[in-house]
């Protein structure tokens, strides 16, 4: 941390009767925030800064962006990612806790800073208490409740919470598009095979482009966008859907209900067994019985696998953009997810592109 950062959050900090608390680091994540857990100097329980400085991250995406100016605008604006703005993690926490969820208490936020004192929800991610020996079941089902709860009520346009607003846009075709396309450029220089053809391009277009077009169609429920057991906490001593402590959610989008459930039960830092994701979907259905369920599932098999393809593509610029080669350990999961998405007879044309495009020995 650099000199002027530090003293800006030491004044933060003390501004908000936080300026003899113990301050510890916490691992850090692929993102530009930073994370200390600090400690009152008057005691009491534990609490969670969030470092974000804004200048970091290029802008997020303004509401009424057209598609070209989010392209000129850049990544974070086409794909619409909140560039870790402390604004959006509020109105978002806020949102969550008043649907009887659990997000984070906001305790301080200076978002023209880019910093934030948190509730502290512990360390008992999904991903700990399944390797401690606790049944997947008896986690990823209060999970799926949780979505559940999150899915009977549409959310307002814009997110309003502890004095911050946030706009909850929608995951729309340009930002389904944005990270699923990159493929098309990264996997040939990760597998150092030819460039696609104009052809296998236009081809691949003409596959998605009805994926995400009910993708965006669909588009009605708040949507974390990166759910999954690196991101959820086990609180066993609350109640209900409660016991489900979320993090990270940011990002956030108004989007198809189907994205956050991929997220969780196509996990690409952790196996999850096909006959898990099926109990929990089966799960979700019995919660929702008015959900079309073979539209839904169609839905779901296309937007997973746009999203395995989206990840492959962070995989491989990581290792060939980056020079990370410990992505590729990551990548086999992801080509298994996809290939199960692809089996799905319905899927068969962008199969077909696959085994064409991207042979097994091209597949890492």
């Amino acid at each position: 941390m650099s000199f002027e950062r530090e003293a800006a959050t030491a004044e933060f900090l003390g501004a908000n009767g936080l300026g003899d608390a113990r301050r510890v680091p916490l691992p850090g994540d692929a993102s530009t925030r930073r994370y200390e857990r600090i400690y009152p100097g008057s005691g009491g329980s534990s609490l969670i800064l969030m470092d974000q400085p804004p200048a970091l991250e290029t802008q997020p995406c303004p509401p009424d962006a057209s598609p070209t100016e989010r392209i000129d605008l850049g990544y974070n604006s086409m794909a619409r990612l909140a560039a870790g703005r402390i604004e959006a993690f509020v109105a978002c926490a806020g949102h969550l806790r008043a649907q009887g969820l659990s997000a984070p208490l906001i305790h301080a936020a200076d978002p023209v800073q880019g910093l934030a004192v948190l509730e502290d929800l512990g360390d008992d991610l999904f991903v700990h208490k399944v390797a401690g020996g606790m049944a997947e079941a008896e986690l990823y089902g209060p999970a799926i409740d949780a979505l559940v709860r999150l899915h009977e009520t549409a959310p307002p346009m814009v997110l309003q919470a502890d004095g911050q607003s946030w706009p909850l846009l929608a995951y729309d075709d340009l930002a389904l598009k944005t990270g699923c396309n990159l493929f098309l450029e990264w996997w040939p220089k990760f597998a150092k095979t030819p460039a696609y053809s104009e052809d296998a391009a236009a081809e691949w277009e003409s596959l998605w482009s009805p994926i995400r077009a009910r993708g965006e169609a669909g588009a009605s429920v708040f949507t974390h966008r990166d759910y999954h057991a690196e991101n959820l906490l086990w609180l066993p001593q609350r109640q209900g859907v409660a016991r489900v402590g979320m993090i990270d959610f940011q990002d956030a989008l108004r989007a198809h209900p189907a994205w956050d459930l991929l997220s969780l039960l196509q996990d690409a830092r952790r196996d999850i067994d096909p006959a898990l994701e099926a109990a929990m979907l089966e799960r979700y259905f019995a919660a929702r019985p008015g959900v079309d369920r073979e539209a839904f599932l169609r839905d779901y098999r296309g937007l997973a696998a746009l999203n395995a393809s989206r990840i492959l593509f962070i995989f491989a610029r990581q290792v060939a953009g980056f020079g990370k080669p410990r992505y590729i350990d990551f990548m086999p999961r992801t080509w298994r997810y996809l290939e199960r998405n692809l089996a799905d007879p319905a899927m068969a044309p962008l199969k077909a592109w696959f085994d064409r495009h991207v042979p097994n020995e091209a597949r890492a």
